[in-house]
């Protein structure tokens, strides 16, 4: 990268990406965003060793500087030089591992002494200390928490709800009163929902913070979710900017040439040349998934008999071992085990459907590549994604476990049924049609000069300029 120095006397951004690709990516994202803006806006990000060698490719030929900080040890039932929680062996470490970080805060700080003036800083909702380190050095601190506005509003307004209600069950459907045409179960939203009490003093501490802090940075479009948007920032707190989807900000390898194409994109060619129509199955680096749910996912890719590519992770079973499922479908369907970056994949022109988790920056990578989604929701705000995929802006159909619930079991003959709809029935025709649609207007929000997403943050830009 290339020395900053000469640009810092006009505008100087700070990032604070938490340590997980999916809260990473997005923001480094921004750093593009913010880069093709205006010549004068530098950039400064932190990260840990790690994590440096990812955020570093990714802002590879910019004139932004990475600023690496150490990353706590011991932590308790951590194991030694896991830095990021895609590496966590169990999510349940997920509240130790983020409370650690408030032990980067020194160093933080001694960094901070050492950098020229600072307009903004976007940190990401987990790292609530910065707030603290903001305030000292006399800068805004904007959150991200790379959600939507509809699932921060839906817990908002489910929580008074609460407050006022008795369920029966998890599966008792109640109707929002803010938002009258949604109902909801208890099965969707208590995962959003501490546990224990190490889940309750990090999800406080993070609360504590974003509604003390300048605004809210938001992956999203204000035309996708208007409703939402006017509901959040109509609640008297700090303001929610919506800047997305951040994923059109830097072009992605597939609209450039590999000087050597992966194996899955060999593949998926050949696919487009016989003009097959393709599944993509990802559900995030996050999720656990048992062993038996993993056969019943072959098991109902196999029957279905659609063409499918299905990125799993390396920790979770190998599907050959007497298994022989590669072996069956090896005409038609592709297992990835790599990380792999998935807008390239989602792009591809083969593909045609994608069954998700529906974490948010899944679904905004779908929606900007116009393909429909078969959302099948594992955990945290994930059902309320599926619920906006599905019910709101209907770009996608739902998967549903045998007992209703989110963490319940999905059995094969549903699975493949769900998948031949979405990718050969009526109703897959009508969401992929919907989800071209939103891809205009994805496209259209980011467009320079004119889009709203592109407004919003040079409003953003301009307001905290005068500061």
């Amino acid at each position: 990268m290339d020395s900053y120095t000469s640009s810092y006397s006009q505008f100087h951004v700070i990032l604070f990406p938490f340590m997980s690709k999916g809260h990473t990516i997005p923001i480094l994202h921004l750093a593009h965003l913010l880069l093709r803006r205006r010549s004068s806006i530098a950039i400064t990000i932190f990260t840990t060793p790690a994590n440096h060698s990812f955020i570093a490719d990714s802002l590879a030929g910019t004139s932004s500087r990475i600023v690496i900080l150490n990353f706590p040890k011991n932590i308790p039932q951590v194991p030694s030089g896991i830095e990021s929680t895609d590496k966590l062996p169990s999510m349940t470490l997920f509240p130790s591992f983020a409370l650690a970080t408030k032990l980067m805060q020194p160093e933080f700080e001694d960094a901070l002494e050492s950098l020229q003036q600072v307009n903004f800083m976007v940190s990401d909702g987990f790292l609530w200390w910065t707030l603290e380190s903001a305030t000292k050095y006399g800068f805004p601190r904007l959150v991200f928490y790379g959600m939507s506005n509809y699932s921060v509003s839906l817990s908002r307004a489910i929580r008074e709800d609460m407050l006022r209600l008795k369920l029966e069950s998890d599966e008792e459907l109640i109707t929002v009163t803010r938002f009258p045409w949604i109902k909801v179960s208890r099965s969707e939203f208590k995962s959003t929902v501490p546990q224990d009490e190490l889940q309750l003093e990090f999800m406080v501490k993070a609360i504590t913070a974003s509604k003390s802090s300048y605004g809210y940075i938001v992956n999203s479009i204000y035309e996708l979710e208007p409703v939402f948007v006017d509901y959040f920032n109509d609640q008297g707190g700090p303001m929610a900017w919506c800047v997305g989807p951040l994923c059109l900000a830097k072009p992605s390898m597939a609209e450039s040439v590999f000087h050597e194409k992966p194996t899955w994109n060999q593949w998926l060619d050949k696919k487009l040349e016989r003009e097959s129509s393709v599944l993509y199955v990802a559900f995030g680096s996050q999720v656990e998934i048992s062993e038996d749910q993993l056969k019943e996912i072959a098991i109902g890719l196999e029957k279905s008999q659609v063409n499918f590519l299905w990125v799993i992770r390396k920790k979770e079973i190998e599907l050959s071992d007497g298994f022989d499922f590669e072996e069956r479908v090896k005409d038609r369907g592709i297992i990835v085990r790599d990380w792999v970056n998935q807008r390239e994949i989602i792009q591809h022109k083969s593909i045609k459907g994608f069954l998700s988790h529906c974490g948010w920056n899944s679904v905004l990578e779908s929606i900007c590549a116009g393909v429909p989604i078969l959302a099948w929701p594992m955990m945290a705000e994930q059902p309320f994604n599926a619920k906006m995929v599905v019910e709101e802006i209907k770009v996608g159909l739902r998967v549903h476990t045998c007992d209703g619930s989110v963490e319940g079991f999905v059995k094969r003959e549903v699975l493949e049924k769900k998948v031949k709809g979405l990718m050969e029935g009526e109703k897959g025709k009508e969401v992929r049609k919907k989800a071209k649609e939103y891809a205009e207007m994805a496209k259209k929000a980011m467009e320079e000069g004119t889009g709203s997403s592109w407004r919003t943050l040079d409003k953003l830009i301009d307001e905290t300029w005068r500061k």
